[in-house]
């Protein structure tokens, strides 16, 4: 998570997320805040993690988190972050 146009992707696919009701993305800590309704918070968690790995930002030190297919990801969803903001 580099900037608001990161912040901007992470918060538009995950608030499309069924059971989730509220999305909070903190940039400069790198940290993704979500309320959830009643749903299970491990299922609720594995979703989470699912969605963001294929926008290219999965959770820290886990697999896949420093290959090149995740940061093209994150470049991209990046762009289209900052670009669907405006």
């Amino acid at each position: 998570i580099r900037c608001g146009g990161c912040a901007n992707s992470i918060t538009k696919k995950l608030k499309e997320i069924n059971g989730i009701e509220d999305v909070q993305v903190k940039v400069e800590q790198k940290q993704v805040i979500v309320t959830t309704d009643s749903t299970s918070n491990d299922e609720i968690r594995h979703i989470i993690s699912e969605h963001l790995l294929k926008l290219g930002y999965p959770e820290e030190n886990k697999k896949g988190s420093n290959n090149l297919k995740t940061k093209a990801a994150s470049l991209v969803s990046c762009a289209i972050g900052k670009v669907s903001s405006k």
